[in-house]
């Protein structure tokens, strides 16, 4: 068995032997079988990745068993090998052994974990199935694969009611998404008579201009092929429109949520999109709605963050904030870029995610940031890390050197790729500065909440939680050095808690060492990541030489004009970086009473950002209701009214009333049945006679 099979293959026999051994395993052997092949995974990944770093590795596919054949149709199971998929391969294993080590610690007290790890190590498998594939329906059974895998997860905690509807709607939001990406898949197989992407790819250039009939109508076949795709992105990736399910994610255990947003499903459909760019490359429209929809993606995900108050959620639209990045960086043709932050995101977004993690776990599981405070000397290891990875999210780092932390590198070469390829990417650029401006400001407001300020956690007093009826009112509470003017989280998430973190004598903790090697190893990636290899993912010629191997569309041109960009736009995400760190400090550490005279002031729009734009509300009215209303229609009228009135429930009401009749018949008297006889037997010979 090559390497490459066993990356692929190990994580899927730990979770057969975790998930089936179960109780009977134990504990630690599932965790020692799952973890352990997580880490074998990501021993082979790394040197493959390095390998294409140094330009030593070409693209090769391993065969592993020959799948489908039906007429012309074939599909083999192959795995695909180049600079592209070993970028994922290293994202994938590095943050998944990661968190299977972090979530010894995290998850000890679940009395069910071998299930937990046989999920998380079947995520893995699913997604590096995604990414080694070598055609279309091996990508689509990985697709699906995160998809099931994410169900169990986020909804682990299947007895939380909160955890199972977050479950059930990534699974419907997703299944929209992915029906746009099967109709990609149909169209592309009937356009090209092949799955195979690189026998798609090769002849998608001489399918430009070309026409499909649909309805009467023509249309431009890759624009359709491509948009169908994109839908299928839309949804796996949290895309304005299909991103309702990607906040709510965070219901699951801390690990899980960490896994989604940083290096597995959420990534896929950027891997989608960059892996098929020559297709994309060959339809301007599609590039253009592929810059829109990320950059409106990009700038939405960062004004709601800037509201949330519950740690993870702030976390969570600052991961679809930034996979809106990648998406315009993609849009505008600058495919190595969009790679460059998805890669170093994987770093700094894990980081962060579990890095909250192990402030909840010092804070006895509550996530609101309003009872934190002053954990900077409690917990410091995690406060560095935290640091780190807030460093590197808002881009800190000086234009025209090489300091700087790892989203310095990615992020502003996407936003000066924007500026250089124009069009679409004006628009792109702009949204994209003032999104690192509010990255900036609710970044450092989580970590001033939580760090810094007086412990609202201390006191002698349990601390009370603003209670909400179903309406969103109820007794309200003023919640220390943070904005309160009434307005709280949605209906929806009714949170009543008053936890020991209130009692007097309670002090936070550092998480055990388990926990804290993981948040260490990836604040090196936070901090180095950028710098060390921003010039295989990004520079004109390097990047030139390290996507050759990959079916990537590297634009070396627009690469060489990025970095030629005016000295302005070069500085404006330092600028805007520096902005909201200044704008944190002044309102969560100096006047702490702005926050609270902003929210009065402005409270509808600041109601209309802590309601995330009313799109739940939105699609509640538009289909969740009416979905409802018609499924009560056939069940009530249909169902019931109908098919059972006059089936089963109306031949059993016959059969009752029939019953009623004979039973009267059954006398128990002689000369009853003897009558009977008589007049049968006189109905007999009237009809034999007439008959004859």
């Amino acid at each position: 068995m090559t390497s490459i099979q066993l990356i692929v293959f190990l994580p899927l026999l730990a979770a057969i032997i975790a998930g089936l051994g179960n109780k009977a395993l134990g504990k630690l052997p599932a965790k020692l079988v799952t973890t352990g092949a997580l880490f074998v995974s990501c021993a082979l990944s790394w040197p493959i990745f390095l390998s294409y770093v140094a330009g030593d590795a070409g693209p090769m596919v391993v065969p592993v068993l020959h799948w489908l054949s039906s007429g012309s149709f074939e599909a083999a199971w192959e795995l695909r090998v180049d600079a592209l998929t070993a970028v994922m391969l290293v994202v994938v294993t590095s943050v998944s052994a990661l968190v299977h080590l972090y979530s010894w610690g995290y998850m000890e007290e679940e009395p069910d974990q071998p299930r937990f790890f046989a999920y998380l190590s079947l995520f893995t498998f699913a997604m590096l199935m995604l990414v080694t594939a070598n055609n279309l329906l091996q990508m689509f059974f990985g697709w699906e694969g995160v998809g099931l895998a994410s169900y169990l997860l986020i909804g682990f905690w299947f007895r939380k009611p909160s955890a199972s509807a977050a479950a059930i709607k990534a699974f419907v939001v997703n299944r929209v998404g992915d029906l746009g990406f099967m109709l990609g898949i149909f169209g592309t197989y009937l356009v090209f008579d092949t799955i195979s992407i690189p026998d798609i790819l090769a002849a998608a250039p001489g399918m430009a201009g070309s026409t499909i009939g649909f309805l009467g109508y023509r249309f431009d076949t890759m624009t359709v092929l491509c948009l169908l795709l994109f839908i299928g992105a839309c949804g796996k990736s949290a895309q304005l429109g299909l991103h309702t399910w990607l906040p709510d994610a965070m219901e699951g255990p801390t690990p899980v949520s960490a896994l989604i947003h940083a290096a597995t499903m959420v990534t896929a459909g950027v891997f989608m999109v960059c892996r098929l760019s020559p297709m994309f490359e060959t339809s301007e429209t599609a590039l253009a709605v592929v810059t829109y929809v990320g950059a409106a993606t990009c700038l939405f995900a960062a004004t709601v963050g800037t509201t949330q108050n519950d740690i993870k959620r702030v976390i969570a639209y600052s991961t679809c904030s930034q996979l809106g990045y990648m998406f315009f960086a993609a849009g505008v043709g600058a495919y190595g870029a969009a790679m460059f932050h998805l890669f170093t995101h994987a770093f700094f977004k894990a980081l962060l995610f579990l890095g909250a993690g192990s402030v909840i776990h010092a804070m006895h599981h509550e996530q609101d940031m309003r009872y934190y405070g002053a954990l900077r000397k409690e917990i410091p290891i995690t406060f560095w890390a935290m640091t780190a990875g807030t460093l590197a999210i808002t881009g800190v780092g000086i234009p025209g050197t090489l300091f700087g932390f790892a989203g310095f590198f990615s992020k502003d070469s996407i936003i000066e790729s924007a500026y250089a390829a124009g069009g679409p990417g004006t628009f792109a650029f702009l949204i994209g500065v003032t999104a690192a401006l509010l990255t900036s400001f609710y970044s450092w407001r989580l970590v001033f909440l939580t760090f810094f300020g007086k412990a609202r956690w201390a006191g002698s007093e349990h601390i009370q939680h603003a209670v909400h009826d179903a309406h969103g009112h109820g007794d309200h509470h003023d919640h220390p050095d943070e904005e309160d003017s009434g307005h709280h989280d949605s209906p929806s998430h009714a949170h009543v808690s008053a936890p020991v973190i209130g009692t007097a004598g309670y002090h936070p903790h550092e998480s055990p060492l388990v926990m804290l090697i993981p948040l260490i190893v990836l604040s090196i990636g936070a901090v180095a990541a950028g710098y060390v290899f921003h010039h295989a993912f990004i520079d004109a010629e390097g990047g030139a030489e390290f996507w050759a191997p990959s079916t990537l569309a590297f634009d070396a041109h627009l690469m060489h004009a990025s970095h030629e960009v005016p000295l302005w736009v070069k500085w404006s995400p330092f600028a805007v970086m520096a902005t909201g760190l200044v704008i944190a400090y002044l309102a969560y550490l100096r006047n702490t009473d702005w926050p609270a005279k902003f929210t009065a002031h402005f409270h509808v729009l600041y109601d209309f950002l802590l309601n995330k734009w009313y799109f739940d509300e939105l699609y509640d009215m538009l289909f969740v209701k009416p979905a409802f209303a018609i499924g009560r229609f056939f069940w009530k009228r249909g169902d019931e009214g109908t098919i059972d009135r006059f089936g089963p429930n109306g031949m059993a009401a016959l059969v009752v009333a029939g019953g009623r009749v004979t039973r009267r018949l059954q006398s128990g008297y002689l000369y009853t049945y003897a009558l009977v006889m008589l007049l049968g037997l006189a109905a007999a010979v009237t009809w034999a006679i007439t008959v004859s």
